[in-house]
């Protein structure tokens, strides 16, 4: 062990540090006095993310998006889907999306009963998308009345599932803040990949042989995992994106959604083009 660990600032992400002291009026960020510095790259790799995301400008100010983004207490790619979803006309499903991605994982499988709780897990697939599984699980609670019961039948975490309904009320609590109104796009899902794609286009991976996909931009072989509902679908799409890698064995994507290529040159036009 270190003799003192390394203080949390150094070390994780700092899109929402940069976001809030860009709110602040701060501009020079490089030669702003932390108590433990970070390192240089890791601000500037932050910036970066937040251009890319759209949330600052070229001169590195606050875009209109960013002063939003500033508002909602999440990793800057979930504050860009939730305001594309307003964009999208379909804000309501996006922020259940949202909610359940800032919760540990919904599911569970208990050993001796492996079988049976991946079945249970199958049921609530919708092929072409992780993260529209996770809103039909959500959904799919909200019509049984929010039971316990029912969840302990689909062998679904309660717990988390009420973390997630909370999650879901107080960003609902921040949009009426900020006067945007609840849209929702009804069961034209598509929309809702759109959102999707809108903050994750960075983290795009192109197919490229039998489950194995490699990243768009530095090409990095990375897989499906096992528990994707786009593993063993008996077709995989050509394009997908990814909300995180896990390294296990090898490279594994969580939570992967499939996207059309085009969308990737709309969103992400400093990375993509269509030729």
């Amino acid at each position: 062990m270190l003799a003192a660990p390394v203080p949390e600032i150094q070390r994780t992400n700092l899109g929402n540090v940069v976001l809030l002291l860009k709110s602040l009026k701060i501009e020079n960020l490089l030669d702003f006095d932390f108590m433990d510095p970070p390192p240089q790259e890791n601000i500037l790799n932050s910036m970066y993310q937040l251009w890319v995301l759209g949330a600052l400008n070229d001169v590195g100010a606050l875009t209109d998006i960013g002063w939003k983004m500033v508002e909602f207490p999440l990793d800057p790619p979930l504050a860009k889907m939730l305001l594309m979803g307003e964009q999208l006309q379909c804000l309501d499903e996006v922020l259940t999306i949202v909610s359940m991605l800032s919760v540990p994982s919904v599911y569970f499988r208990p050993r001796d009963r492996a079988e049976e709780s991946d079945a249970a897990r199958e049921k609530f697939f919708v092929p072409e998308s992780d993260h529209l599984t996770l809103l039909n699980v959500y959904q799919q609670w909200k019509s049984n009345q929010y039971r316990g019961d029912w969840c302990n039948d689909h062998f679904l975490h309660v717990k988390g599932l009420r973390k997630a309904r909370e999650v879901r009320s107080q960003l609902l609590d921040i949009l009426k803040t900020l006067k945007i109104p609840v849209t929702s796009c009804g069961y034209d899902w598509d929309m809702v990949r759109k959102a999707v794609c809108s903050a994750y286009f960075h983290n795009a991976a192109r197919l490229k042989g039998v489950g194995e996909y490699v990243n768009c931009r530095k090409g990095m072989p990375c897989h499906l995992h096992p528990s994707s509902a786009l593993y063993g679908l008996g077709y995989t799409p050509e394009y997908v994106v990814y909300h995180e890698l896990i390294l296990t064995t090898k490279e594994h994507m969580q939570c992967v959604s499939a996207v059309e290529p085009q969308w990737l040159a709309e969103v992400g036009p400093m990375f993509f083009s269509v030729k």
